[in-house]
């Protein structure tokens, strides 16, 4: 009872923290508060139940088979480098990122992943009145890049509001793509003996969208919403099969570069900042974070006891990225955390919400439409803290069907 006291208590903080952040509290709709709460409760029952348990295990044998295959690939062109060593991250967990891209993209070509997607934007228009651009890009999160989802609704990009805008940002990064998706669950092998991780990732970036479009809601109430998406203007980015494997996998290295890049930049800077810490005593960069995010960490339903530990981690990735949170998390010995706390963590971790996402999404949607570069930057503070709070929020309804 203790715990579902404390849990209610932080829902309704983590709601009410983005009330003061509204353009017009006056003009919330509590209606899409609900709805977004209550459509995360039945995604995580669907996805968190045993009767879909034998489907996420296909899915997690899938995966298994796909990284033996990325393996094979690395191999051949490593060789001794890649056998001699079982785990370097640049030959374990970049390759794998190129061969999902690679993947997504004939996936998205054959159709499949657009029906998801659809299906997923069909909720969200009738249960938020959102038009069909956004709640087609919110929704194509889930399968794809924060940068790549808006290149679906590109022609409508210079005509969204700038509520439309904060949407697309925050779903943004407050969820991660099948790639990385497939790359970060390979972090935690070690942490949860017995449980599907895949199942739980793709359930925490489908859990993210609601929470992503409710903060977004919260933060901007206006009305303005742009007109549907016609079938008609739903073209296939593909020529063909050969085309979308050639184009994924060219973006697939392009974000894996992206990846190494980030890693290796941050984890030194991060480096840094410690040493300069260390001058004033027993300091680092971890502890500062983990004293602002422990009070987040226990409305998410952490016990206080943990909270400070597992705020590190949330710091960690708001300032570098989830790769180096997962991997600091993969890091650590199993008993570390309590089961449902590592739970709790794998969800809240999950997305791009980090200063370095901000830059990326105003680059990239600005390339698209650069007259709304402006518009970007003035939302682009919103959507981070939307995004984080989303992924927070995911983690404390996770947290509850532990």
């Amino acid at each position: 009872m203790e715990y579902y006291l404390q849990v209610l208590i932080g829902g309704l903080v983590l709601i009410a923290v983005t009330v003061p952040l509204s353009d017009n509290y006056k003009q919330i709709k509590v209606k899409n508060i609900f709805f977004a709460i209550l459509m995360m409760f039945v995604f995580a029952f669907i996805l968190l139940n045993d009767f879909v348990n034998n489907f996420f295990e296909a899915l997690s044998n899938g995966v298994a088979k796909l990284s033996s295959a990325t393996a094979e690939g690395t191999s051949f062109l490593f060789g001794s480098l890649f056998e001699a060593h079982p785990y370097i991250f640049a030959l374990n967990v970049l390759p794998l990122i190129i061969v999902m891209s690679c993947i997504s993209a004939l996936l998205w070509h054959w159709r499949v992943l657009p029906l998801i997607i659809k299906g997923l934007s069909y909720v969200c228009e009738r249960l938020f009145n959102l038009g069909g651009p956004v709640s087609f890009g919110a929704a194509a999160n889930v399968f794809v890049g924060q940068v790549e989802a808006p290149l679906f609704v590109r022609p409508y990009l210079k005509t969204m509001s700038n509520k439309e805008l904060l949407i697309l940002m925050t779903a943004g990064m407050a969820t991660v793509s099948g790639s990385v998706m497939i790359a970060l669950a390979g972090q935690l092998e070690n942490q949860f003996e017995g449980l599907n991780v895949v199942q739980h990732f793709l359930t925490a970036s489908i859990l993210s969208v609601p929470a992503a479009i409710m903060y977004a809601e919260i933060m901007s109430p206006s009305a303005d919403i742009t007109h549907n998406l016609k079938s008609s203007e739903e073209k296939n980015i593909y020529q063909g099969s050969m085309d979308a494997i050639t184009r994924g996998t060219r973006d697939g290295l392009g974000i894996a570069v992206n990846v190494a890049a980030i890693v290796l930049a941050v984890l030194a800077l991060v480096s840094i900042v410690d040493g300069f810490l260390s001058i004033f005593g027993d300091i680092s960069l971890q502890k500062i974070l983990g004293y602002i995010f422990a009070p987040i960490c226990w409305l998410m339903g952490v016990p206080w006891n943990e909270s400070a530990n597992a705020a590190e981690l949330l710091g960690i990735k708001l300032a570098t990225n989830e790769f180096v949170a997962y991997i600091q998390f993969g890091s650590l010995d199993p008993e570390y955390f309590t089961e449902r706390t590592k739970v709790i963590l794998l969800y809240a971790l999950c997305g791009f919400a980090n200063f370095s996402s901000v830059g990326i999404l105003i680059s990239g949607i600005g390339a698209m439409a650069p007259e709304r570069r402006i518009d970007l930057i003035k939302v682009s503070g919103k959507a981070l803290i939307g995004a984080t709070l989303a992924s927070c929020m995911s983690g404390l309804v996770a947290g509850i069907f532990v």
